[in-house]
């Protein structure tokens, strides 16, 4: 048997194998023929091949259909996760057992931060940076663009070390105000060439 290329390896909790898979199998069908790649799911332990269909498919490919399985595995809905199909969207992950350690109370009370009262505070972080945002397990996930991943992920960082939302959302308004400013320009000095 000879070996279409380099494989790669994901582990996804049981829970998500089924949303992963999707009804019928529709989810890996679409990764499949999206990105040319070939999925291997072993729902007995959560185990995920991912491997080029044919010879030539790129890395980068192969990496897209990694962040894709990752995301869902960090609790995105497989709708939210196809945004990562897009050349210049990314997947950030932060480690909230990295960032604060492993007490159970200090973990629940972070992430009650993150989240906010009925999910506002997440709610307001997404829709200002323009991003998903998923809370899943010790795990924050965010999928965006770059530059709004990257704001995001430091508002979180701000979270996560005790400072106030207030403090927090006028970080995101001038970081926000920035990159259109920054944005803008980029596009104009391209109009102009």
């Amino acid at each position: 048997m000879s070996e279409a290329g380099p494989r790669i390896y994901v582990r996804v909790p049981l829970e998500r194998v089924g949303v992963l898979v999707g009804e019928k199998g529709e989810v890996l069908k679409m990764l499949e023929r999206e990105l040319g790649v070939k999925v291997v799911v072993d729902s007995a332990n959560g185990t995920v091949i991912i491997e080029p269909a044919v010879p030539g498919v790129s890395p980068f490919k192969l990496m897209k259909a990694k962040d894709f399985v990752t995301a869902i595995a960090l609790g995105f809905s497989p709708e939210r996760a196809e945004r990562l199909l897009s050349d210049d969207q990314v997947l950030v992950v932060i480690d909230l057992k990295e960032e604060v350690g492993d007490s159970p109370n200090h973990l629940r009370r972070v992430k009650g931060r993150i989240i906010g009262e009925k999910g506002r505070a997440r709610k307001n972080l997404e829709e200002m940076t323009g991003t998903y945002i998923s809370v899943y397990d010790d795990k924050v996930a965010i999928i965006g663009d770059y530059e709004s991943a990257e704001v995001a992920r430091q508002a979180i960082m701000m979270l996560i070390e005790g400072r106030q939302h207030s403090t927090v959302y006028r970080y995101l308004e001038r970081e926000l105000r920035r990159l259109k400013k920054h944005r803008l320009t980029d596009l104009w000095l391209r109009d102009v060439k």
